[in-house]
């Protein structure tokens, strides 16, 4: 299991009081981050509340405090549970077998982001979680992170130079898809495709400053 993905995990489990043990508690504390989640994209995150979230869920505000500290704690273990499921969906798209070569494996990876904006709630207001992140600075932001996790992935499923400005290369990449995806669905809940489009080409001509391209 890629070690950014184990990371991610234990993120999470950091910000829960009360790490469940048992089905029921692990059921409670995902209905808990869903209602969560369901806000978010309703509302937005700054506006979100325990009460709310404990009204989403159909349990106490106990119940959320029994987990979670605040509302802070909510919204970084609901972004923390956003990077662990993109993250794991990423590397399985790009060490897919299908995949003639990095080119292709990548492209499928960005569908993958794309999709996700679609089809998880709330992941398009709040997605890796930097934003509201309180924790001491860490080494590199949560998107350095997930694009190293690609760059990993990559690595391990083709034969790939590595060094550290392919690595740049990566995350100026990831950094500018993200934005311009983001962008794609502030007014369009399935995105609007010629901004996306336009954030597929961003991505090939950043990378291409970096790494040559294989030809087919």
């Amino acid at each position: 299991m890629p070690d950014t993905l184990t990371a991610a995990r234990d993120i999470h489990a950091s910000l829960i009081r009360n790490e469940p043990m048992q089905a029921r508690s692990t059921a409670r504390l995902a209905a808990l981050l869903d209602a969560a989640a369901a806000v978010v994209a309703e509302i937005g995150y700054e506006r979100l509340t325990t009460a709310m979230v404990a009204e989403g869920a159909g349990a106490s505000i106990g119940t959320v405090y029994r987990y979670f500290p605040d509302r802070i704690a909510v919204l970084q273990s609901l972004a923390a549970r956003n990077e662990e499921r993109v993250t794991e969906q990423l590397v399985a798209a790009v060490s897919d077998p299908k995949h003639e070569n990095w080119a292709q494996a990548l492209e499928a990876a960005f569908e993958v982001y794309v999709d996700f904006f679609r089809t998880e709630t709330g992941f398009a207001s709040l997605r890796l979680g930097d934003v509201i992140d309180l924790r001491p600075v860490e080494s590199a932001p949560r998107n350095s992170v997930l694009a190293s996790a690609a760059v990993d992935a990559v690595v391990a499923r083709f034969d790939f130079a590595d060094d550290a400005r392919v690595r740049l290369g990566f995350e100026a990449a990831f950094e500018a898809a993200d934005a311009l995806v983001a962008r794609a669905f502030v007014r369009d809940a399935q995105g609007d495709e010629e901004r996306l489009d336009a954030a597929r080409a961003a991505v090939r001509a950043i990378l291409a400053e970096y790494v040559t391209f294989p030809q087919n």
